[in-house]
């Protein structure tokens, strides 16, 4: 397993949590990495990504002063801090590794190597 992505659970609304993704890659340093996001019967979507050196965030507008995205290129991992959630919050998100040095890549055809997903819960 590459990316290993952990921290979902069950929060009520108002409520936090931490995402962690923990990468077995080379060269984890090199890449921008990202979370996405998908609910039941959508689109999988954008939520945030950070480039390679942890300098340059992006975020999708719903997250915006909400989500905090981070990362330790020592410790080979990327983390998704959720602040108050809502139910609208309520996905399997998936980290994420893109090759393309173009910061930011908002697209999720654009990314080689997925996690496996773990799911957030947000009740009202």
């Amino acid at each position: 397993v590459q990316l290993q992505a952990s921290g979902g659970g069950l929060v009520q609304a108002g409520g936090s949590l931490r995402l962690s993704c923990e990468a077995s890659l080379r060269a984890f340093s090199s890449y921008p990495m990202a979370w996405f996001r998908q609910a039941p019967g959508k689109e999988r979507e954008f939520v945030a990504a950070i480039d390679k050196n942890g300098v340059r965030t992006d975020y999708q507008d719903a997250v915006k002063g909400r989500f905090t995205v981070s990362r330790d290129n020592a410790q080979k991992m990327v983390n998704l801090q959720m602040n108050s959630l809502t139910p609208e919050d309520t996905a399997t998100y998936y980290c994420a590794r893109t090759r393309r040095n173009v910061f930011p890549t908002r697209e999720a055809g654009l990314y080689d190597l997925w996690g496996q997903g773990t799911q957030v819960t947000v009740s009202s």
